[in-house]
């Protein structure tokens, strides 16, 4: 209960603190739409050449990005932590993040909170209802329960990767250029994985998973029988893949000696 009540204490101050300033709000949300807007584009551009990638529709792949984005809003909106080697090793802010009685994790995540990206979850659910009214699926009763599962499993998914990257800071103070080239590869999770190579397929199953993120959890939805086991997994893999990427976190967490001087 103390960690429920300083969440939402973390929240009260950064919506006050983001409404001062309402315009550059309301203009990053207007930013994330529009990026989205231009990757759903690209898919309407590949489709305007061929009617099927690797036997998907055109219909099934943007349900797919549409389920990607859910997972993908929740990672952005709580595990905006793309800068925590610059800011908290190098610069130090990780010494006052030691003094307190929380999580360092917990805290870190907190102060990095971009509540504005959750907006990709309407989009996201707008850009599913779309196509899967193209497709005419049909839900039952537990399938709204099983949407929600997913997304957590692969929203934690994504963010057990980012954790564990950002947690090599503790063992290299430098600035490192990774985080922003698993953005780049987390790209890759929006589209089937049958359409890559085994290697790269392999990878963004068991190293990257971010095929956990998007085609895997949507495949049941699309009532791919093939895929369902990787479907059922996502929730196991998003929580396996955190618990580790926390325990990378805490061991260099003792590691940490300072910012120095």
């Amino acid at each position: 209960m103390f960690y429920v009540s300083m969440f939402f204490q973390y929240v009260s101050q950064y919506m006050k603190t983001r409404l001062q300033y309402r315009a550059d709000f309301f203009m990053e949300i207007l930013s994330d739409l529009l990026n989205q807007v231009v990757n759903l584009v690209f898919i309407l551009v590949v489709f305007g050449h061929t009617q099927f990638l690797s036997g998907w529709s055109r219909e099934e792949i943007i349900f797919i990005y549409g389920f990607f984005l859910i997972p993908f809003a929740l990672f952005s909106s709580f595990f905006n932590i793309w800068d925590f080697n610059d800011r908290y090793i190098v610069k130090g802010e990780m010494d006052r993040i030691l003094t307190r009685p929380i999580h360092s994790l917990f805290q870190v995540i907190l102060e990095r909170i971009e509540l504005e990206s959750l907006f990709g979850v309407v989009t996201g659910l707008i850009i599913i209802f779309y196509s899967g009214a193209s497709l005419n699926l049909e839900l039952a009763w537990y399938d709204p329960i099983l949407f929600v599962i997913f997304a957590v499993g692969g929203a934690l998914a994504y963010a057990a990767i980012f954790v564990a990257i950002a947690s090599i800071g503790f063992w290299s103070d430098a600035k490192t250029s990774i985080m922003p080239m698993m953005y780049n590869i987390g790209n890759y999770g929006r589209y089937p994985v049958d359409i890559y190579n085994k290697v790269i397929r392999f990878v963004l199953t068991w190293v990257l998973p971010f095929a956990f993120v998007g085609v895997y959890p949507a495949s049941y939805f699309l009532r791919k029988e093939e895929w369902y086991a990787y479907a059922f997994a996502t929730p196991i893999i998003g929580l396996v893949f955190f618990t580790v990427s926390v325990f990378i976190w805490n061991q260099g967490v003792k590691r940490y000696r300072g910012a120095g001087n």
